[in-house]
């Protein structure tokens, strides 16, 4: 409603032409405006919610449909339920009873960190970078979720978790696997993921803090900021998942998932990345001390 200012304005002097033009206002319904500023519509749909508080007032405890009733019996006999509630939605002329709905509330997320790995995904130590992400497989029983973390030296494996729903729980048993297998010796580590909500928890952020760990988040969507974990898993999928048309039980894809990572990638794989040297070969053989404490 607009057109009121116009007048004002045009009462001050500026002329209409300039003030609808400024405004993209149309002259012409500006005028008929000014002809006639209530319409009959306008004019019938006023009394008609003074009619609908007349009614709320006597009794609050009526809903949109009750008072539809009442004015019905007034006079307004042709009124719908449907413009009764839209009077009652504009105006909040609610049953006292009712309930209004409200949106979920829930906490605020815990911010993203920073991507400290920015697509270099190579380490000059153990314990120095890891990278981690979650996959997931059908069986016969549904979904099952995997949750792994590579150390960049070597890329070993050094925690994972497997669970049939993808939670906050999955990464956090991750980290702790790591940690409690490279003997606690994390605090600085830098920690990168993708901004999944389950990296986002605030349980993971606790169990970062509590073991001195650093978190890294690549950016929203792109799948080469965690490039390192996304070909691990492409490993897995093609030499266990797909190996199988289809798996019957959640227990069998687990044993199979585990029994590859730990007997065939990390003692039986050679990657050219580390000289053709299996994962737990590499870090023997560049360090010793940790591997044997691993």
């Amino acid at each position: 409603m607009m057109f009121p200012l116009v007048r004002e304005l045009a009462v001050d002097g500026i002329p209409v032409t300039v003030t609808c033009r400024v405004l993209n206002l149309c002259r012409q319904q500006y005028y008929r405006w000014l002809d006639e500023p209530v319409t009959d519509s306008q004019f019938e749909e006023a009394w008609l919610a003074n009619a609908i508080f007349d009614a709320h007032r006597d009794d609050p405890e009526f809903g949109y449909r009750f008072l539809a009733d009442e004015v019905r019996l007034g006079d307004h006999p042709d009124v719908s339920d449907r413009v009764v509630w839209r009077i009652c939605r504009d105006n909040g002329w609610w049953s006292r009873f009712g309930k209004p709905k409200r949106g979920k509330r829930s906490k605020p997320g815990t911010p993203s960190h920073d991507d400290l790995v920015r697509r270099r995904f190579t380490a000059d130590a153990p314990n120095q970078t890891w990278v981690a992400d979650i996959t997931e497989h059908w069986t016969d029983q549904g979904k099952l979720y995997c949750c792994a973390i590579k150390d960049l030296f070597s890329n070993r494996i050094v925690g994972w978790a497997i669970d049939s729903r993808m939670k906050a729980r999955l990464v956090v048993a991750a980290i702790e696997m790591a940690v409690a297998r490279r003997g606690g010796l994390v605090a600085g580590c830098i920690l990168h993921s993708d901004r999944g909500s389950q990296f986002r928890a605030r349980k993971v952020h606790r169990a970062l803090a509590r073991h001195g760990l650093v978190g890294s988040m690549g950016q929203v969507g792109s799948a080469s900021d965690n490039a390192a974990m996304e070909s691990f898993f492409a490993l897995l999928q093609k030499n266990v998942l797909d190996r199988r048309h289809r798996w019957a039980t959640r227990d069998e894809l687990r044993i199979a998932i585990v029994t590859w990572i730990e007997r065939t990638y990390h003692q039986r794989r050679r990657q050219a990345a580390l000289g053709r040297l299996t994962p737990i070969e590499y870090e023997t053989i560049m360090t010793p001390t940790t591997a044997a404490a691993a």
